[in-house]
């Protein structure tokens, strides 16, 4: 979580009032590329744009700017790497989707190039998985009251019946996480849900988890899961979502 004070420095940085003080100030030349990516982002926060509208025309953003096209360019492809920015040829520049693709990329790099020491690097996604999913118990169980979900029952059947006969359920299991995030109509965490799950499942080394007896116990705390969302219970869900990642947590000695 950013301190009050690095959140104030971003706030500050892209504020209308700062960005109209620097609006028509040529920016300096080793900075250039750097000055002009934020000067672009300040555009999009101030007009309050959304993923999709166009942005000024590269000699729009070269006058107001008051630096090269090459300086424009080289911004929009690097805001575009970050999915910022969506450039068509002929059309123009767009805002991006801003999702969070390039974070993904990241971590799985630094998670591929992390290999030697591969259990640590899997104690920090099941940790931070696990974090994710104690933390939105709250408000996950209240939006589940009451509810039915015969979607996520198929899933949690699967998951029972592949575990019965110790076949690993990794497609249902994600399934099953992402179908319970939804509840939430929340983009941003249903991305971060999946990214972890894509470096659970690319880079975490084989470990000897899969018996039938851990399978199984991961599949009926998934059925806890359900079962408990439905009925409102939160710490019955908390005490299911602990139970999920114990087989786990047990095999990398990690904190209960």
């Amino acid at each position: 979580m950013l301190s009050d004070k690095s959140a104030q420095v971003l706030l500050n940085k892209f504020s209308p009032t700062t960005m109209s003080v620097r609006a028509h100030e040529p920016l300096a030349g080793a900075n250039r590329s750097s000055a002009t990516m934020d000067a672009i982002k300040a555009y999009i926060l101030n007009h309050s744009l959304k993923p999709g509208d166009p942005l000024p025309t590269e000699a729009t953003l070269c006058e107001d700017l008051q630096v090269s096209r090459s300086s424009v360019r080289e911004a929009l492809r690097k805001l575009e790497a970050l999915d910022i920015v969506r450039v068509h040829q002929g059309r123009g520049s767009f805002v991006g989707s801003m999702s969070v693709a390039p974070l993904i990329e990241t971590l799985v790099l630094r998670f591929a190039l992390d290999r030697e020491s591969g259990t640590e690097s899997l104690r920090q996604v099941v940790s931070m998985r696990r974090y994710i999913d104690l933390g939105i118990a709250e408000n996950l169980v209240a939006a589940m009251k009451g509810t039915s979900n015969p979607e996520l029952e198929k899933l949690v059947e699967a998951m029972v019946e592949k575990a019965s006969c110790a076949e690993k359920f990794m497609d249902e299991d994600i399934a099953f996480h992402a179908g319970l995030v939804s509840h939430l109509d929340n983009e941003l965490l249903s991305q971060i849900n999946a990214a972890m799950w894509l470096i659970h499942q690319t880079f975490i080394p084989e470990l000897d988890e899969n018996s039938a007896e851990s399978l199984l116990s991961t599949a009926r705390a998934h059925e806890q899961m359900l079962i408990t969302a439905q009925d409102g219970d939160v710490e019955a869900y908390r005490e299911a979502v602990i139970a999920h990642y114990e087989p786990l947590a047990s095999l990398l000695d990690m904190e209960p």
